[in-house]
């Protein structure tokens, strides 16, 4: 349908002009109202800084303040076309087959969207996390790397062969992260039934304290790695646990020193790690035809 200026009255003008600026006062209002949730809706992270938070802040409130405007305008065209009289409900009945259509082949994009929110507003993950996602077609097993990227609709995964993988959000249904506040060093020595472990708790403990106190990784360690407990035994010894807390993602190397550290510390001691052991019976039919 066209119109033209001259088929506009007063009456219709007047109360479109309403409309237009009623609806700049609205969205002007909703966003200092969605900037004011989101800001106390996102929980921020003791290890997170402000401008990881301010980034996570700045998206959700873009993405909100886009579906505000675009729910508005439909509202507002909607209604200028009421004032001049236009078969609305016969629009939208054409409008809903249309929509219907388009939605069917967009809930995927759509739940996508919804899960990047979640993921933003609940700090799920972050850039640089070592995250497991599984569930849906990325399998049982998941798909693991460190965080490069996480847009409304994507998370890019590198992993140590250096593949980059791209997980879409709304397909992972199950999400591990191994680095998010703190990472847990867990170390398990196997030492011989003979080693006294009162001395191997009090090496490990010192090490650990060693550890903490070293200008290399006092900075990264949280708690020092202490002697947990007796794990298991096994045929050749027995498992002992120890266990310490770090910075996200420093759990590895700090692990590898403290073992490193670990094997000079118990050189001549009363501790010494299990060896295999394996002993053999000779038959005794075998002892006999030897005596002959």
């Amino acid at each position: 349908m066209n119109f033209h200026y001259k088929h506009f009255t007063t009456e219709q003008i007047i109360p479109i002009l309403i409309v237009i600026l009623a609806a700049f006062v609205f969205r002007t209002a909703g966003r200092n109202i969605i900037d004011r949730l989101v800001r106390r809706a996102v929980r921020a992270d003791r290890y997170e800084t402000k401008a990881d938070e301010r980034k996570r802040e700045d998206t959700i409130i873009s993405i909100l303040h886009t579906t505000l405007s675009f729910i508005l305008w439909v509202i507002v065209a909607l209604t200028i076309l009421s004032i001049l009289q236009v078969n609305v409900a016969g629009l939208l009945a054409g409008a809903g087959v249309f929509g219907v259509v388009i939605g069917l082949g967009a809930q995927n994009t759509i739940k996508d969207f919804l899960a990047g929110i979640f993921i933003l507003a609940e700090n799920q993950y972050r850039v640089g996390d070592i995250v497991t996602l599984s569930g849906g077609t990325t399998g049982t097993v998941g798909t693991s790397g460190v965080v490069e990227d996480i847009t409304l609709r994507i998370t890019k995964l590198r992993d140590q062969t250096g593949t980059l993988s791209v997980v879409r959000n709304g397909e992972a249904s199950i999400i591990t992260n191994r680095t998010f506040q703190f990472s847990a060093v867990v170390v398990d020595v196997t030492v011989s039934f003979d080693s006294d472990l009162h001395e191997a708790e009090e090496i490990i403990n010192q090490v650990g304290i060693d550890m903490l106190a070293d200008e290399q990784w006092k900075s990264q360690i949280i708690e020092p790695i202490r002697y947990l407990r007796t794990e298991d035994f096994v045929e050749n010894g027995a498992v002992v646990r120890c266990y310490g807390k770090v910075k996200p993602a420093s759990q590895w190397d700090v692990a590898g020193d403290f073992r490193r550290r670990l094997t000079v510390a118990l050189k001549d001691t009363a501790v010494s790690f299990a060896m295999p052991q394996r002993e053999i019976h000779e038959a005794a039919a075998l002892k006999t035809a030897k005596k002959h």
